[in-house]
């Protein structure tokens, strides 16, 4: 192909052919088209945007660029779903394996936090000795047995997806509808699932800040998937707060663990069985009551285990990476909490040390916040807020600094 008039096309505002596509995103996974053309392209993206027929042949060529999971004939229905992002999300950790007990396989790809948001890798990995780099053959035997499997990306599934993202981060052409749907949706497609439940947040711990930006956002994932043949639905959640009451990767797989074991705070059991019951087999209250009486929590326990995880290790995260400082955000005044900025305290996370400035940043799995506590509680004065854990004094000034009026009691 003529790669500058496939620029020159959507430059002028021209909807691309579904060959012309597939061409270019070949070209540029085998490196014959230089990352200064996929440049140019994506800012002409960015701009003039593409049209639904569009994004599906993206999505389509980035989806079968690599590798794409397949199946034995006649086994369960595959599942997943997918969260945009947010603050204290941890809801992958305990739909996984619940959707397990519904005689669903759920072969979960997912990928590590970069910027405020977390990932569900980096919680997994702060699970002493567990595996997310699990061969093809490793993740169907396990799959097989035990009808989830929770893995990261690996090098041959979507590798122009890969590169585009870098190529991406560094040009500006990240917040482009188009773009973003290619990208999330050629991951997702590429488990091979008969039904995906998308979890779009909005507000301001999440990528798009207003429930409009969301829908828009939603309606174009939910229609490539459904294009694909993909039961596909989504819901909108507000991500003004944060998920529950803990943000930071052991922090949270320990309230993972409490909640699988029938305690998990409203708001996360909530929102989790909203997603769950869209893609499940069975009723709602047969899901609630899979978290109550311990089910979920023996098919978690199975999975950490079949990944080389120390299962012992599940009910005591903060003894495995405890905090060398931890001290209480009191309440400056008596009244109610009528704000918890979840994109302030990302930021203050990030801050401790629990998330990264850039891909290659290593994590501290010990930090973050514990026992936050919701907007509309009543407290008083001196009351925690929430209880903040962090390595060293540098460290804990500058999240206390972020955090400065992203909490207010009135």
């Amino acid at each position: 192909m003529h790669v500058p008039t496939f620029i020159e096309q959507k430059r002028d505002g021209h909807a691309l052919s579904a060959d012309d596509i597939g061409e270019f995103v070949r070209g540029y996974a085998s490196g014959e088209i230089p990352d200064y053309q996929a440049a140019a392209w994506a800012m002409a993206v960015f701009f003039r945007g593409m049209n639904p027929v569009e994004i599906s042949a993206l999505t389509r060529a980035m989806m079968h660029s690599g590798r794409v999971l397949a199946h034995p004939p006649g086994s369960p229905p595959k599942v997943d779903k997918h969260s945009t992002g947010g603050i204290g999300d941890k809801v992958s950790l305990i739909l996984a394996p619940l959707l397990a007990c519904d005689g669903l396989w759920v072969p979960m790809i997912s990928g590590r936090g970069l910027g405020i948001t977390g990932g569900t890798l980096d919680k997994l990995e702060s699970i002493p000795g567990f595996r997310v780099g699990l061969s093809e053959a490793e993740s169907a035997a396990q799959l097989a047995k035990l009808g989830v499997v929770m893995i990261g990306q690996t090098a041959d599934l979507c590798p122009a997806d890969k590169k585009l993202y870098a190529l991406r981060d560094v040009t500006a052409t990240v917040p482009s509808i188009p773009l973003i749907v290619a990208s999330i949706m050629s991951k997702k497609l590429a488990e091979t699932l008969d039904r995906l439940v998308l979890d779009v947040k909005f507000g301001s711990g999440a990528f798009m800040q207003t429930r409009a930006e969301a829908e828009a956002l939603a309606a174009a994932l939910t229609a490539v998937g459904n294009e694909m043949c993909v039961q596909t639905s989504h819901l909108l959640t507000p991500m003004d707060e944060p998920l529950g009451c803990t943000v930071g990767n052991a922090l949270e797989v320990a309230e993972s663990v409490a909640t699988l074991q029938g305690r998990g705070p409203a708001d996360l059991v909530a929102l989790t069985l909203d997603l769950a019951e869209r893609v499940a087999n069975s009723s709602r209250a047969a899901l609630a009551r899979w978290l109550e009486d311990g089910t979920a929590w023996k098919k978690f326990v199975a999975m950490v285990e079949a990944q080389d995880g120390d299962a012992t290790t599940l009910e005591r995260m903060l003894d495995v990476h405890p905090s060398p400082i931890v001290r209480d955000l009191p309440a400056p005044n008596a009244g109610r909490i009528a704000k918890l900025d979840a994109g302030a305290i990302g930021r203050a996370s990030v801050l401790l040390g629990g998330g990264r400035a850039k891909a290659s940043d290593a994590v501290d799995y010990a930090v973050g916040f514990s026992a936050i506590r919701k907007v509309g509680d009543a407290v008083a004065m001196g009351e925690p807020l929430m209880r903040i854990h962090a390595r060293n004094d540098a460290t804990l000034a500058a999240a206390l600094a972020q955090l400065e009026g992203a909490l207010v009691v009135s």
